[in-house]
C-alpha cells in the first residue's frame, strides 16, 4: 500500500506563484509515473503535468511555460512549481502515482490540495 500526501496549496493573487509537493510513502517499489491532475468545480479532472521515473515529462497545453514538474526519486516526492498563475488555474490539485510492483502497476491518488487564484 502507498500513501500519497499533497501539500503547498493556498490562496494567491493572479501572477503569483505556488509550489506543490507530493510525497509517496509505504510500499513504494518503482514509482514509474508521478503526475498532477486538477479538478475545478463542475469540470472533469484533467492532467496538468506528469513525469516518468526516467525523466519523460508531459504538460497540459494550458500550463506549458508556466508550470514545471520535478521529482526527487530518492525521496519519492514530486513537485509542481506554478508561476504566472491565472484565475482559471483555480482548482483542487491531486497527485497521482503509479507504482510498479513486480509486473503489476498499482495506482494511487492523494486527497487533493486547494489552489485559489484570486485578487
Amino acid at each position: 500500500q502507498v500513501e500519497v500526501v499533497e501539500s503547498g496549496g493556498g490562496l494567491v493573487q493572479p501572477g503569483g506563484s505556488l509550489r506543490l509537493s507530493c510525497a509517496a510513502s509505504g510500499s513504494t517499489f518503482v514509482l514509474i509515473y508521478m503526475a498532477w491532475f486538477r479538478q475545478a468545480p463542475g469540470k472533469q479532472r484533467e492532467l496538468v503535468a506528469g513525469m516518468t521515473n526516467d525523466g519523460k515529462i508531459n504538460y497540459a497545453d494550458s500550463v506549458k511555460g508556466r508550470f514545471t514538474i520535478a521529482r526527487d526519486n530518492a525521496k519519492s516526492t514530486a513537485y509542481l512549481q506554478m508561476n504566472s498563475l491565472k484565475p482559471e488555474d483555480t482548482a483542487v490539485y491531486f497527485c497521482h502515482v503509479q507504482n510498479l510492483v513486480f509486473q503489476q502497476i498499482d495506482t494511487y491518488w492523494g486527497q487533493g490540495t486547494q489552489v485559489t487564484v484570486s485578487s
